[in-house]
């Protein structure tokens, strides 16, 4: 089926879970992947693995709400044969090779509010940034939305940030 002449091409379809509980890490995995392969329960597995005899589990919220840690993030990717590498930001980004990169997580600082209420506090987040059909899009779970982020340049913008 072709389009007819002048119609714009469709964007791409682009995965991307919104935030739930604390499980910003699950999301990120699952954005960076572009598909639904982790759960609450796959990244709580994870946690047992890496500490079968903890009584308090260190890689996750004593609540029970997520809040997972790098260690579950690696370990997860290395169970689909993906391995995570460690970024320096004190490297320039020029350095950085996109290409050969299947997707970035980052972990940032993010701002803690109480429904409308903005809170004097920080905590940590985890974000995904993915290319799909040639574009970059942040993939934050706090968004409503993935985000173009545009080309290489882009990307490199938003880090710089």
């Amino acid at each position: 089926m072709s389009q007819a002449p002048g119609a714009q091409p469709s964007p791409p379809t682009v995965y991307h879970e919104r935030q739930r509980l604390e499980l910003c890490a699950v999301h990120a995995l699952n954005n960076v992947l572009q598909q639904q392969l982790f759960s609450q329960e796959a990244a709580d597995e994870i946690c047992k693995r890496l500490a079968p005899d903890s009584r308090l589990n260190p890689h996750r919220s004593l609540l029970g709400t997520g809040n997972y840690d790098v260690n579950v993030i690696m370990a997860a990717l290395q169970g689909l044969g993906l391995a995570a590498v460690w970024w320096d930001r004190r490297r320039p980004l020029s350095q950085l090779a996109l290409p050969q990169v299947l997707g970035l997580i980052l972990n940032l600082p993010s701002p803690v509010s109480l429904g409308l209420l903005s809170l004097p506090l920080r905590r940590r987040h985890w974000v995904a940034l993915r290319q799909v059909d040639g574009v970059y899009y942040n993939l934050d779970s706090k968004l409503r939305a993935p985000e173009a982020l545009g080309d290489e340049d882009g990307v490199r913008a938003f880090l710089a940030a």
